[in-house]
């Protein structure tokens, strides 16, 4: 005869894993060739991961050094943007332009204008509306 056996309901503690270096990396590698296809100037793109264009440039040729976490944030909202746009729209590309056009949601702004703001919340605002568009979360 099988005995059951009571099981443990009480769920383990969060504790998120830490990025790497390689994955910050990765991340970042990713960013660039985003930016590319939504057509961000360098200029644009250092305020999104919030640093000095001299600094992003440097980056952009050299490769990335340590990421803050603030900084790992933004990548992680960005590809997260990125992923739900390609969850909406069948053609890439349409994703791709999405990001400059005007959008109700953000009050005749573009989604990329709202991002530009400066402020982490700024890029997790375009990406909790997309994400709630997709049906997510």
């Amino acid at each position: 005869m099988v005995m059951l056996q009571p099981l443990e309901t009480v769920p383990a503690p969060f504790r998120p894993e830490s990025v790497t270096l390689q994955e910050g990396g990765a991340m970042f590698r990713a960013a660039l060739n985003l930016f590319a296809k939504w057509g961000v100037t360098d200029a644009q793109a250092a305020v999104l991961t919030d640093m000095p264009v001299r600094s992003f440039r440097r980056w952009k040729a050299e490769g990335s050094g340590r990421i803050s976490r603030d900084g790992l944030a933004r990548l992680s909202n960005l590809m997260g943007i990125h992923k739900a746009l390609r969850i909406i729209f069948q053609e890439p590309q349409r994703g791709y332009d999405w990001i400059k056009a005007s959008n109700a949601a953000f009050e005749g702004a573009t989604a990329l204008a709202v991002m530009l703001g400066g402020e982490l919340t700024d890029i997790m605002r375009v990406r909790r509306h997309l994400d709630a568009e997709r049906g997510g979360w």
